[in-house]
């Protein structure tokens, strides 16, 4: 070779090498789907934690077959629609492979190697276990298959889903880390992980950066724009026994009742475990006895 090729060669190399780095499908190996009952039942109760059929199950609806609509108005106008997660060939997901699930939920990647906008919070779902996703997998593949389209996203003309792939780069150095806990309190870890990941709370309680980056240092300080602060301080004068209270009737501290799309997120807490209820109190309330100053609030 001419030696005088081979800066360029270099040049090429690192410019596909970046490429790659930035729109390749990351490493997840392709894991099976389990099909066995206890696999399904333990999806199905991921699915309830992950509070799934409040997005793809609208109200009158019985099947996952989508249609709830996220509007967002930062950083941009968007209209979003939830889409068919039935396993039905042509308008759901039926064909998905442990592989697509994986990629879809930690990765935000479609099949095809697309990008997926975060109104599906997949920042959040990264935090799940392989085999959560897998058990979820196997729970909505056993659905019955239901033919339905869902409207196309209403999206600015220049707003193309690759762009998502310097989004997500941002977001891994902007968003930070969220406060540290006792990772040698069992049951905080697990309030910790329905919280962050299957949960996805702080996807409306954490406030966002102007390109709508969760500022996860800040984790559950609420917004300004969608709901009310949920941080240690916020419940200051919440007893453990106060939040279970929350999860399992939607009670607040002060007697009062959750409404709008808390009341939603209840219809599903409230059929968590009791083990993951008090997960869920010891996390958010590390161990308060009630004496707090804490502010009262709405969940609306």
């Amino acid at each position: 070779m001419n030696t005088k090729f081979i800066p360029l060669v270099i040049i090429v190399v690192i410019l596909l090498g970046g490429l790659y780095w930035v729109f390749g499908l990351p490493m997840v190996g392709d894991p099976e789907i389990p099909t066995s009952p206890e696999a399904i039942a333990r999806g199905e109760y991921i699915y309830n934690a992950g509070g799934c059929a409040a997005c793809h199950q609208p109200e009158g609806t019985e099947a996952a077959i989508g249609g709830y609509v996220i509007e967002v108005e930062n950083p941009f106008p968007n209209t979003f629609y939830t889409p068919n997660i039935t396993p039905d060939e042509e308008t759901g997901i039926g064909g998905w492979t442990g592989r697509n699930f994986i990629l879809a939920l930690k990765h935000g990647r479609s099949p095809s190697g697309g990008f997926y906008w975060p109104s599906f919070p997949y920042r959040t779902y990264r935090n799940m276990t392989d085999e959560d996703v897998l058990d979820l997998a196997a729970y909505v593949m056993s659905m019955e298959p239901v033919n339905h389209d869902n409207p196309d996203h209403v999206l600015p003309a220049w707003q193309f889903d690759f762009l998502m792939a310097g989004w997500n780069i941002l977001a891994d150095v902007m968003e930070g880390e969220p406060p540290a806990i006792d990772q040698s309190n069992e049951q905080m870890v697990r309030g910790a992980y329905l919280a962050r990941a299957l949960g996805h709370c702080g996807e409306c309680h954490t406030p966002r950066n102007e390109l709508g980056m969760m500022i996860l240092p800040e984790e559950f300080t609420g917004s300004d724009i969608v709901s009310a602060p949920i941080n240690e301080e916020a419940l200051s004068s919440w007893t453990a026994y106060d939040f279970v209270g929350l999860l399992e009737l939607g009670m607040t501290a002060s007697f009062d009742f959750v409404g709008g799309e808390m009341a939603d997120v209840i219809e599903h807490t409230s059929r968590l475990s009791q083990e993951d209820k008090d997960a869920y109190a010891a996390f958010f309330t590390r161990g308060n006895d009630g004496s707090g100053g804490g502010d009262d609030f709405n969940f609306d």
